[in-house]
């Protein structure tokens, strides 16, 4: 187990676009990470569900879903919103509140030095997990050092190729707990445990057995160009598709970002994929049996995930000497330090996303 627990991190994964040049730090203030969540839809104006754009600094998204239900006078099941954001930033995200036959509270009683209310409005249907295109981000790394002309053209080249979609480390726990539970788990499947729990141990172990085929990819160039046997997912899309065979359009299209050959998160069902590509994924995961066999064992099935991330909107933006702006958009279930691992090296530990 402990060989397993060892290889988790961001920085025990080999990078795509070279070893960095420069390092800086993040997070020196709240106002240096800014989040903005993208909902995608706009809510319709009516119907039983009130929605709340809520702009926050250093509050967790469940104790603001709590204070929105005490608030509305309802149970903090009926308050809904598509994912969590960091404590340690400033983040804008919707929630949503069943109301059925009931009017609005008045919603500036939220309001605090941590919390604005930026509008409000009404919509059919509750806010779930997941239900959302994306984040925006702004990033501030000060204490910059090293080589920092060097920064400009590596945002050229993630923009171009875009970055390995790894999970980022806040997915494995402090210390890798999460996979240690899960490993618990795997040896006592009948241990009686809270589902949200069992949920998070199984993704982190998903997670882990992705990460490490993502990362034998990358280690040997093949994390961005097709294999033989490879499935490939659409940009913006969770389905993906098994070519015939790889010809020019194949390549051009993955050049163009438009898709991207797709990695195993472990489960039963049909593996999708064949030839070199399964052969690729069985060496990264040869010493993986019992998260393998654990995954197989809980009943998950297998789904698939990018490999590659593009990276939307990619600016950098010096600020005097030695700091700069990073800003730049990633679809739900991406991670900004997938991103910022490729362009400066920091902290990843204390640095979760949104």
């Amino acid at each position: 187990m402990s060989e397993t627990i060892s290889r988790f991190g961001l920085d025990e994964l080999p990078r795509a676009h070279g070893e960095v040049t420069c390092r800086g730090r993040i997070r020196v203030s709240p106002e240096d990470f800014r989040v903005d969540e993208i909902l995608g839809f706009e809510p319709s104006g009516q119907g039983e569900h009130a929605f709340v754009l809520i702009r926050k600094t250093g509050e967790n998204t469940d104790h603001v879903a709590q204070r929105i239900a005490r608030l509305a006078g309802v149970k903090p099941m009926d308050v809904g919103y598509a994912g969590l954001k960091d404590r340690h930033a400033v983040t804008t995200q919707w929630f949503s509140i069943g109301l059925p036959g009931k009017p609005d509270p008045d919603w500036s009683a939220l309001a605090s030095e941590s919390i604005a209310v930026v509008r409000h409005a009404r919509h059919d249907r509750k806010l779930k997990r997941g239900a959302l295109e994306g984040n925006r981000f702004r990033i501030v790394v000060r204490e910059l050092e090293g080589a920092l002309d060097s920064l400009e053209a590596r945002c050229a080249a993630i923009r171009a190729a875009g970055v390995p979609n790894y999970f980022g480390p806040q997915r494995f726990g402090h210390g890798g707990r999460n996979l240690q539970e899960a490993l618990r788990l795997f040896a006592d499947p009948r241990r009686r445990i809270d589902r949200n729990k069992r949920s998070l141990y199984l993704s982190a172990a998903r997670a882990y057995l992705f990460n490490r085929i993502l990362a034998h990819r990358v280690g040997n160039g093949s994390w961005n160009r097709a294999l033989e046997g490879d499935a490939f997912m659409f940009t913006g899309s969770n389905s993906f598709f098994k070519a015939d065979r790889l010809d020019e359009a194949i390549e051009r299209r993955i050049e163009a970002l438009a898709i991207h050959p797709s990695g195993t998160l472990w489960g039963t069902g049909d593996p999708a994929i064949s030839g070199a590509a399964l052969e690729m994924e069985r060496e990264a995961l040869a010493q993986c049996a019992a998260f393998r066999e654990g995954l197989e064992r809980c009943g998950l099935e297998l789904a698939r995930r990018a490999l590659r991330l593009p990276v939307a909107d990619l600016e950098f933006s010096p600020i005097g000497a030695d700091a700069c702006e990073l800003a730049f958009s990633l679809p739900a279930g991406a991670y900004a330090t997938t991103v910022l691992r490729e362009l400066v090296e920091f902290d990843a530990h204390s640095s979760p996303d949104a």
